[in-house]
């Protein structure tokens, strides 16, 4: 094949693998967007932004009312926490950090959610350099926050909350999640209940202390799990028996919102349901 061919071919492939290729996100704009996602490519708009509704959350109304609190706070520019929130899976943790703010900006609150992936803290000084040049108020939110052996992101997140280089500015909150009450390195031999009061706590790592708002979520009473589908059940017109209910926990091992909410799913797909 001659020079010219072999160009025309290399040609064709770059056409088609441009076609292929996603078009490119679409700039933050840190202004107006209700909600973001932070990583190594940078920020991108979450759209839409449709957490679960506050008022659906059920059996953690003490968290939920100390939390909403909290963030209303911060949102009117006052002083407020940093906030951790740990316990068992399932039970609301994530879906309550987002919850809150999505009611602070339905009572007309200029505040966003900036959710950055829990590997992602050394690249958050950067982060706050962007933010601090804004006039609203973010929430920062970490999911199901760990560290391996021997990291270095313990004393990134320690100086962020205790005033370091890369500390937060004043129009940034973090709220964090964690499966344990102390934040210590993961390890596969450690598999006790985050609520168990021998929690092995590392004073080098643990960094609990240093959240001013600390909010526990235990796992669901059997009375708490049925009010929980019940809720939800109310909310989307659908009818269950609590044997039933009942059952589906104990097929999957445990009580949580999370389990409530995918019993929902089943309900309405057996009637033919859309959830939207």
């Amino acid at each position: 094949m001659t020079e010219q061919g072999n160009k025309a071919v290399l040609e064709r492939i770059a056409d088609a693998l441009e076609r292929l290729a996603p078009p490119p996100a679409r700039p933050a704009d840190w202004a107006s967007g209700d909600a973001f996602f932070w990583d190594t490519a940078g920020a991108r708009e979450i759209e839409p932004f449709e957490p679960t509704d506050i008022d659906l959350l059920t059996g953690i109304d003490s968290q939920k009312a100390r939390l909403l609190d909290n963030s209303s706070r911060h949102a009117n520019g006052h002083a407020a926490h940093d906030v951790l929130l740990w316990g068992s899976r399932g039970m609301g943790k994530s879906a309550l950090s987002k919850a809150v703010v999505r009611a602070l900006q339905q009572q007309g609150h200029d505040i966003a959610l900036v959710e950055a992936a829990s590997d992602q803290l050394a690249s958050l000084p950067a982060l706050f350099d962007l933010l601090a040049r804004e006039k609203r108020r973010f929430i920062l939110f970490v999911d199901d926050i760990g560290f391996v052996e021997g990291s270095s992101e313990p004393r990134i997140l320690r100086s962020m909350l205790e005033g370091g280089a890369s500390q937060r500015p004043a129009n940034v909150r973090l709220y964090v999640t964690s499966n344990r009450r102390h934040i210590v390195p993961r390890q596969m031999s450690e598999q006790d209940d985050p609520i168990n009061p021998r929690d092995a706590v590392d004073d080098q790592l643990a960094l609990s202390d240093r959240f001013g708002l600390r909010l526990g979520f235990h796992a669901a009473s059997q009375e708490d799990y049925l009010a929980i589908i019940t809720r939800y059940a109310a909310a989307h017109g659908l009818s269950f028996e609590r044997e039933d209910a009942l059952l589906w926990a104990k097929q999957h091992g445990s009580r949580s919102g999370r389990v409530a909410w995918q019993y929902i799913v089943e309900l309405a797909g057996r009637t033919g349901k859309l959830l939207t």
